[in-house]
């Protein structure tokens, strides 16, 4: 019983955070385009802090972790990519502390492509914060929900189109094995134990989170990066 509490007191802590690193990015890029030219901004000068958004995947990291092992296909993959654009941030901190330069030197190289870029990572990454969100929602508008059926639904919106058979097959079994929503809801339950205070944390999460989403996939599409389909 005093485990379930910490771990319940730890996933709200976890999710509130992911809303500090969304209210962050937010500053930062209100900061940036402050501290930039009109002309430069008109130029689609996009900044896209590379700290809190790697910060949202790893909260999304510790979430599958406590869902436990019928997501560890999507767990491996955030886990490799986020290590990939983690190893290139390092590579020049002061650079790649925005992503979109990433992107650019990929770009420019021709290896945007390549199944090992940085550029699919990130893209992948995007992906798996859009099922998020879209599975965060259908909570966050019914705590009654059926799991199952609202994984099905974030998955088939979100990362079903871009899956090729092998992965498809490897969630659709993962799916069937979903917590259900008693125990998904104690995952995410806040430490007050208040389903309407979830609700509130849920939305503003979501809120916060789309608007960068769709920001993201407008970057994506300038570089052509967003139709890209797993191989």
């Amino acid at each position: 019983m005093k485990r379930r509490r910490e771990t319940e007191k730890q996933s709200s802590s976890e999710l509130r955070s992911a809303i500090e690193e969304l209210s962050l990015l937010a500053v930062m890029k209100l900061k940036h385009h402050h501290h930039h030219d009109p002309v430069a901004a008109a130029n689609h000068d996009t900044h896209l802090p590379i700290k809190p958004f790697l910060a949202l995947c790893n909260f999304l990291l510790h979430l599958l972790d406590k869902i436990g092992p019928t997501m560890v296909v999507m767990r491996q993959d955030i886990s490799r990519n986020i290590q990939r654009l983690e190893k290139m941030q390092e590579s020049d901190p002061k650079l790649y502390s925005n992503v979109v330069e990433i992107l650019k030197k990929e770009a420019n190289e021709g290896t945007s492509k390549k199944v090992t870029s940085c550029s699919k990572a990130f893209l992948w990454l995007t992906r798996s914060l859009d099922f998020t969100v879209n599975l965060m929602t259908l909570i966050e508008q019914d705590s009654a929900v059926n799991m199952e059926e609202a994984v099905e639904e974030a998955y088939e919106s979100t990362l079903k189109p871009w899956h090729g058979w092998i992965s498809s097959t490897a969630y659709r079994v993962a799916r069937k094995l979903v917590p259900d929503n008693k125990t998904m809801l104690e995952i995410l339950l806040s430490e007050a134990k208040d389903e309407e205070m979830l609700k509130d944390d849920l939305k503003t999460f979501t809120t916060l989170l789309i608007p960068l989403l769709d920001e993201i996939h407008s970057v994506l599409t300038t570089y052509g990066l967003n139709q890209l389909k797993a191989t």
